[in-house]
C-alpha cells in the first residue's frame, strides 16, 4: 500500500496542472483513499472554480465517507467565490485529513484545520511540506508582503561566464533547457528585462511551445526611454501586454507615443535618475502579479541583488568554456569582499536538461523583506 507521502505526491503532480493558472488562489491538489485505492482527485484550474477538495469528493462520492483526503494545502474556512472546502468535507463524512501545508495568509491561518479538528475529524500536518511551500511560493510571497516572488534565471558557462567578451550569449544552454524555460514562461505571471537586453538580443519574450502556451506581461526598465520604435516587443502587442517603467528623465514625447501605442508606461523615479525597482515591485503586486521571472542582465540582475528583491535562482551550467579573464557574469558591480557575506540558497536542487545541469534554490533573507 502507497505511504502516506507517495499519496502527497499525487496531490502535488496534480496541484501543478493549475500551477501559474489559478491567481490570486494557490495551486492545491487532492486525493481521496478508501481501503488503500484512490476513488477522488482532483487540482484548483483557476479562480472561480472548484478548489481541488470538491473536485475530489464529487469524484469520490459515497465512497468518501470514512475516507482518507491528502490536499496540499490547508482547507479553505471562508467564502469566496466557493463555499469553505473544510465544510464540504465535514459534510461529506472525511475520517482523516493529511495536509501538506498550513494555509500561509494571515487572515485565514489555521481555521481550516481547527474546524475539521472541532467536527472530530483527525488532520495531520506537514506531509511533503517543502515541495507544497515550494509550490505555492509566488502565492505566499504575495499574501504576505504584496509582492511578486521574483526568479531569476540564466544560463551560464562551467567558468561562471554568461556571454563572451563581445557579448555574444546565444546560445549558452541548449534545446532542453530552453524547452523548459518557456514552460517556466508559460506558468509565470510576468518576465522583467532591462533596456540592455532589449537593445542586445531583441527579443520577443513571449511563450514558445508546440502545445502552445500563455504569454505573461513584458516589463522593460528603460530610465531613458531608449527602446527602439523596431523593437519586437512593441511589434506584437496584441499577442503579450507590454509594461516599460522610465523615469521624468525620458522623453515626454516619446511616452505619449508609447502609451498611444497600447504600451503601459510608468514614471518612476528612484535614486541616481534610475527606475525605482522597488516601487515598480509593488505596483506589480498591486495588479496582482505573484510570479515574476527576471531575465535581465548583469546590470539589472545586480540592482535587483541589491535591492533585495530576488527570492528564487535558477541556473543553468552548460559544459562550455569561455576562458580568458573578460566576459560577462551573472551581476555586474565588486561583489561582497568576504565568503562570509555571500548570498546564501536554501532548499537547493538539481535537474538535468540533456548535457545541461540546472541548479534552483531560494535566497535566504536575514530579515523580512
Amino acid at each position: 500500500m502507497p505511504s502516506a507521502a507517495e499519496y502527497m505526491d499525487r496531490a502535488l503532480a496534480l496541484a501543478r496542472k493549475g500551477e501559474g493558472r489559478t491567481r490570486p488562489n494557490p495551486a492545491v491538489g487532492a486525493v481521496i483513499v478508501a481501503d488503500g485505492q484512490v476513488v477522488g482527485e482532483g487540482y484548483h484550474p483557476e479562480a472561480g472554480q472548484p478548489h481541488a477538495e470538491i473536485f475530489a469528493l464529487r469524484q469520490a462520492g459515497a465512497l468518501a465517507r470514512g475516507a482518507d483526503l491528502y490536499v496540499t494545502l490547508e482547507p479553505c474556512s471562508h467564502h469566496g467565490r466557493t463555499g469553505p472546502c473544510a465544510d464540504a468535507v465535514i459534510a461529506a463524512g472525511i475520517a482523516r485529513v493529511f495536509v501538506g501545508a498550513g494555509d500561509p495568509n494571515p487572515q485565514v491561518r489555521g481555521q481550516g484545520i481547527d474546524r475539521l479538528r472541532a467536527a472530530g475529524i483527525a488532520v495531520q500536518i506537514g506531509i511533503r511540506e517543502v515541495e507544497c511551500l515550494r509550490l505555492i511560493a509566488p502565492f505566499v510571497r504575495h499574501v504576505t508582503t504584496g509582492l511578486p516572488l521574483v526568479t531569476l534565471k540564466t544560463a551560464v558557462t562551467l567558468d561562471g561566464k554568461t556571454a563572451t567578451a563581445t557579448g555574444d550569449s546565444q546560445w549558452i544552454s541548449g534545446p532542453a533547457s530552453r524547452l523548459h524555460v518557456h514552460r517556466l514562461r508559460d506558468r509565470v505571471d510576468a518576465i522583467l528585462v532591462g533596456i540592455g537586453t532589449v537593445l542586445h538580443d531583441d527579443p520577443q519574450l513571449t511563450t514558445r511551445l508546440p502545445e502552445g502556451g500563455r504569454n505573461p506581461l513584458r516589463v522593460v526598465v528603460d530610465s531613458q526611454l531608449r527602446i527602439p520604435d523596431h523593437a519586437k516587443l512593441l511589434g506584437d502587442l496584441a499577442a503579450a501586454a507590454t509594461l516599460i517603467a522610465t523615469t521624468s528623465r525620458a522623453s515626454a514625447q516619446k511616452i505619449e507615443q508609447l502609451r498611444r501605442q497600447g504600451v503601459e508606461v510608468l514614471v518612476l523615479d528612484g535614486q541616481d535618475g534610475r527606475v525605482d525597482l522597488p516601487e515598480l515591485l509593488h505596483r506589480l503586486g498591486q495588479r496582482g502579479i505573484q510570479h515574476l521571472l527576471l531575465e535581465g542582465g548583469s546590470g539589472l540582475n545586480d540592482a535587483m541583488l541589491q535591492a533585495e528583491l530576488i527570492d528564487r535562482l535558477m541556473v543553468f551550467v552548460a559544459p562550455k568554456i569561455v576562458g580568458g579573464s573578460d566576459g560577462f557574469g551573472i551581476f555586474a558591480g565588486a561583489g561582497v569582499c568576504r565568503l562570509a557575506d555571500a548570498l546564501s540558497l536554501t532548499d537547493v536542487r538539481s535537474s538535468r536538461f540533456e548535457d545541461d545541469i540546472l541548479i534552483e534554490g531560494e535566497v535566504v533573507r536575514c530579515s523580512p523583506a
